[in-house]
């Protein structure tokens, strides 16, 4: 059975801008990574580096991208930190993420955007479920940080 990462936040900007914070390397290092390496088309580069001393662990050296719809979705694979990677980046296929990219609709709201991540691909071992669960509070984390980020942009356009 495969057991899903699911995530969202709501962003104080426009769908062009959140998809850029996925898309954008200097947007994804001011606030998920430390230098990011895209190439947002179908077959490009997802590549993002925790450490860049050490770019083979604690990275997404050599994930790529599966499907892009600008300012709707993206998707991509994506690989463990070196704790998990004996497992997570050897399996085939690697865990898959997909993003989506929802404008609100309520009357009366700034632009704002819903970001959706749904994280797939989990085994069912008790070491899958570990990794699992630290990506849980990884993305959570992740997008607290993102949702920072786009109140701080807010406040410099505003």
């Amino acid at each position: 059975m495969d057991k899903i990462l699911h995530c969202s936040v709501r962003l104080c900007c426009g769908v062009e801008k959140a998809f850029e914070m996925f898309t954008n390397n200097t947007d994804l290092q001011s606030w998920l990574c430390s230098i990011a390496d895209v190439d947002p088309r179908i077959g490009g580069k997802f590549e993002l580096f925790w450490n860049p001393e050490d770019r083979e662990n604690d990275s997404t050296i050599g994930c790529k991208i599966t499907a892009i719809e600008t300012n709707k979705y993206l998707s991509f694979e994506w690989k463990g930190p070196e704790t998990y990677k004996q497992f997570m980046n050897t399996a085939d296929p690697l865990t898959h993420v997909i993003v989506f990219f929802i404008p609100c609709t309520e009357e009366g709201l700034p632009r704002c955007t819903e970001v959706h991540l749904v994280h797939t691909g989990w085994r069912s071992t008790p070491e899958w479920e570990e990794a699992r669960l630290w990506f849980e509070q990884a993305w959570d984390m992740s997008f607290a940080d993102l949702q920072k980020y786009a109140k701080r942009i807010a406040g410099d356009v505003a």
